[in-house]
């Protein structure tokens, strides 16, 4: 009798990590229907919600990011590390992996840490061009590395058991379409249409460039599918909602339906956002987030415009440059299919797939 395949999972904090776990759990799942599978994370993060809601064990584990700034958190740290290495601990020898699986981010850490000290098979994905600290620390542990950018291989040591693979999406993307998607939008079919989303809770800064320039936009011909998130949803839905520039909401349920009817993407540059557009062919002007962690996104949208497949605007130049972008691109359709093309040949929309294949041939 076969033995119950048993995957633990570590990956939360951020969407970028969460998601592409859940993906690689579901590639797993379709050719081993007996797995069995148990996520870390920690308790007041998405994965706490999600996660459970999805049908999964979940075990929380007591860990954060340790801050570059002097901040009184940092002072928990050190205790943090201890408490989450012995509830790693306890956890994996109660569940008993055939092999642990992280994504990336500081709840990988105790997790993969404890895994190699029990001798369980490890592999850890980065999404990210540059890959964090956690990823840095267990690259010499780890028996497969598997990244997403090429770029990654350079800050990494040792390098022998480094893949690319791209990032996991979600099943299905790609596949609505667009005449029913415009049409579910309350958009006009024949307009060039831009999609503006800068994650969950909306990017403060595109807002206020996309506020400012709305009217600009409307009168080039353009409509918008414009996510602002919850923070800025009532003033700008109250002031654009009925403007004529589009459909604007606080958050954006069908995303397949907002990237099928969308020309072009104005969007951060975070490493799932990224997998989705290279997966779909999509041309975009990325602005990356200016705080992330080593300034991770600037690197993502670099590479993908060295490939031609994006215009990356910085957050400072964000006012100044964004809707001159936009505009020059939404009316020039031969190059937005030069960067589609080049987006698609980025895009390994069956990453997931091959993640699954990579981590039962270890086993």
């Amino acid at each position: 009798m076969a033995t119950t395949l048993r995957v633990a999972l570590a990956g939360g904090g951020t969407g970028g990590h969460l998601y592409p776990a859940i993906a690689v759990a579901e590639a797993l799942k379709e050719r081993r229907p007996d797995a069995e599978f148990l996520f870390f994370g920690t308790s007041g993060k998405i994965e706490a919600r999600v996660v459970p809601a999805k049908g999964y064990p979940f075990a929380s584990i007591w860990i954060s990011g340790f801050h570059r700034s002097l901040r009184p958190g940092n002072l928990l740290f050190p205790v943090k590390v201890v408490v989450s290495l012995w509830q790693s601990w306890r956890a994996l020898g109660r569940f008993r992996p055939l092999v642990v699986v992280g994504t990336g981010g500081y709840v990988c850490g105790p997790v993969l840490a404890v895994a190699s000290w029990m001798g369980i098979p490890t592999v850890v994905h980065e999404s990210n061009a540059y890959p964090g600290m956690t990823t840095r620390l267990l690259a010499s542990r780890v028996d497969r590395l598997l990244v997403s950018f090429e770029d990654t291989k350079r800050w990494l040591s040792p390098t022998d058991h480094v893949t690319v693979v791209g990032t996991p999406v979600r099943k299905g993307l790609g596949t609505a379409d667009r005449s029913a998607a415009r049409a579910q939008f309350g958009l006009d079919a024949a307009r060039a249409t831009v999609l503006i989303v800068g994650g969950s809770l909306g990017a403060s800064s595109i807002n206020r460039t996309v506020a400012a320039s709305a009217e600009a936009i409307r009168a080039a011909g353009l409509q918008l599918i414009w996510q602002t998130g919850r923070t800025d949803e009532a003033d700008l839905t109250e002031r654009f909602g009925k403007a004529g520039v589009g459909r604007v909401t606080g958050f954006i349920e069908d995303m397949d339906a907002a990237y099928a009817a969308a020309d072009l993407v104005v969007a951060r540059a975070g490493a799932s956002t990224l997998a989705e557009l290279t997966a779909i062919g999509k041309a975009s002007v990325l602005v990356p987030y200016p705080h992330a962690a080593a300034d991770h996104q600037t690197k993502n949208a670099r590479s993908m415009e060295a490939a031609g497949a994006a215009i990356v605007v910085p957050d400072k130049d964000v006012m100044e440059r964004l809707a001159p972008e936009v505009l020059k691109l939404a009316n020039d359709p031969a190059r937005r299919r030069e960067m589609e093309l080049a987006a698609r040949q980025l895009g390994k929309p069956r990453a997931a797939d091959t993640i699954a294949e990579m981590v039962l041939d270890l086993l």
